[in-house]
């Protein structure tokens, strides 16, 4: 897309399987791409494949830094055109054994994380008059999932966050949506029990999971002009798994 060209874009949790598509896809747009993570190898892998992208170490459960890591990224990309929230955790427990910890974490860096993000990010954004933010959430955010109520939890807070934000800054041009993956091919599924693989894949419309590059496409429309009268949505990618 080639209204993508010299856009400012940030990508967290660009150190994953999913993040790392994504990173490769704006690239091969042309895109000005400042990568943040929390494995510092892995962004350095990132920059030898794609040399001209700019890698920033940062883990967002640091709350009362993230004011400063945006302004840091504005200032190393010279501005900010969208932000993609994809950085996130999970830390599963059936409800009656989850413990306020573990309920605490998931939430606090998957949904209050993305809301700072999000908020730092749109400040920049209305001083440029536009702007996208695409926030990365969860078919289980819809569904619900065993052992997960922390992290369906904080999938669905930001699924209703993005609508809110998106009413207070349409005006203003900025887009914010979200993307609902499935379940896709990433190291985190590659460690499921085979048989339940299977259960899960059994459930898929499509009859198999999802690819990384499956995600980093529908950022690239959620991107770019052609998404320019969208807003407040959520684009499912779970191969059928889901129908809202």
């Amino acid at each position: 897309m080639k209204d993508l060209e010299s856009k400012n874009i940030i990508v967290t949790g660009a150190s994953g399987g999913i993040g790392s598509s994504i990173v490769d896809k704006l690239f091969h747009c042309g895109a000005n791409i400042l990568a943040s993570g929390t494995r510092i190898e892995k962004l350095e892998e990132l920059k030898n494949r794609f040399n001209k992208i700019k890698i920033l170490k940062f883990d967002i459960s640091q709350v009362d830094k993230i004011e400063e890591f945006i302004e840091m990224a504005s200032n190393e990309l010279g501005g900010i055109d969208c932000i993609v929230n994809n950085a996130g955790i999970t830390q599963d427990n059936l409800a009656i054994r989850m413990n306020i910890e573990e309920w605490k974490k998931v939430i606090d860096i998957n949904l209050t994380s993305t809301f700072l993000m999000s908020k730092f990010a749109i400040k920049k954004m209305l001083k440029n008059k536009q702007g996208k933010i695409i926030n990365i959430t969860s078919v289980v955010g819809h569904t619900g999932n065993l052992g997960q109520s922390n992290y369906t939890a904080s999938k669905a807070g930001i699924i209703a966050m993005s609508k809110s934000l998106a009413i207070e800054y349409a005006k203003k041009n900025i887009n914010i949506n979200c993307i609902s993956p499935g379940f896709i091919k990433t190291a985190m599924t590659d460690k499921i029990d085979d048989k339940f693989k299977e259960n899960i894949i059994s459930k898929i419309p499509s009859a198999r999971l999802g690819e990384p590059e499956d995600i980093a496409n529908a950022v690239l429309f959620l991107a770019s002009s052609s998404s320019n009268y969208i807003n407040g949505e959520t684009l499912h990618v779970n191969g059928g798994m889901y129908m809202a």
